[in-house]
Order: C-alpha cells, then structure tokens, then sequence
C-alpha cells in the first residue's frame, strides 16, 4: 500500500480503526487504467461484490463499486443499487455529526453524485477517503456544501475511534471526483 500523505498518517495509528476504513486503507493507491484499457483489479472488484454484470468498465465512474466492496469486506450490507452513489444515502442509519467511517454522500454540479467515508473535515470542507477520486484510490477534500448525506454503518458495538476528527488541512478542494 502507499503511504498516506503527512496529513492523513495519524490514521496509522488509530486502534481499532472502524473496518470500512481499514479495508479502504488496504485499497488506498489503486488507479484506473488510462484509455480504453482497464484495471484488472478493479473488474476484479466487481465480481467478488457481485456486480460484474452491472459493471464492465473502470471508465465507467466506481466510486458505488468501491464502497460496496469494502463494505462487503467490512461484513455490512450494501444498498439497493450501490453503484449509484447517492444509493448510499439509504445505508446504515442516518447521523446528524460525520465521525471516523461514516459514508459520506455529495451532489454534483453536473449531475448524479459520489460517495466516500469520512476520515476527517477542516472548516469548509470534509476529507473523504474514496474510490474514483481522480480516477484512484485517494483522499480528498470536498466541500462541506455539497454533503447530502452522513450515514453510520451499523456497529454491534460501536469502535471508540468512531468520532469527529478536526484538522488543520488545507489544499485545493475538489469539484468533480471522476
């Protein structure tokens, strides 16, 4: 796995880390193929969540993808349609403050949407680590105004590490995750 950029390492060394971040983290790094070829893994993705018929091409926008399979990983049940990413608005149980592992869902300005977990937020945007987010496996900043969903997944017993968790990050924020 690559390294986390400086800003993200702290998640290093968080015990126990929710599973949906853990089995993300083990993915972080992964690109799509450029141009008409595709990433083998990420087919390979679509086949152990059930999805190869749905999904036929890393062109095609994976960030419902990589959420389904590493909450399949994560032994929790995907949504109805998860290749759709506002889908995910309908996991888990919905919460009023985003915390370590919750799903994250976003509007686009062009339409449809995306979906990641949080894994922190500064003052004007959330850090979502996700699939498709510059066509891999990232962490990126989305502005807070374009959430339309914080949904927690449910937990038999809740990790401690499931919390709000403020940074001083900056950077460019993203507009378009594809």
């Amino acid at each position: 796995m690559p390294q986390l950029p400086p800003a993200y390492r702290w998640i290093d060394e968080v015990r126990p880390l929710p599973r949906m971040v853990a089995e993300a983290l083990r993915l972080y790094g992964t690109v799509e193929t450029p141009g008409a070829a595709d990433n083998p893994v990420i087919l390979g993705w679509a086949k152990e969540a059930g999805l190869s018929k749905a999904y036929s091409s890393d062109a095609v926008p994976w960030c419902g993808l990589f959420m389904a399979l590493i909450a399949k990983r994560a032994g929790k049940a995907a949504p109805a349609k998860p290749l759709w990413a506002r889908s995910w608005s309908r996991f888990g149980i919905a919460s009023p403050q985003a915390a370590l592992g919750d799903v994250l869902v976003f509007s686009r300005a062009r339409g449809g949407g995306h979906v990641g977990l949080y894994v922190g937020e500064d003052e004007t945007a959330l850090h979502v680590l996700g699939g498709n987010q510059a066509d891999a496996v990232s962490i990126v900043r989305i502005a807070k105004s374009r959430c339309i969903a914080i949904r927690r997944p449910i937990y038999r017993v809740q990790p401690a590490s499931v919390a709000p968790v403020h940074l001083a990050a900056s950077g460019v924020i993203s507009t378009d995750e594809a």
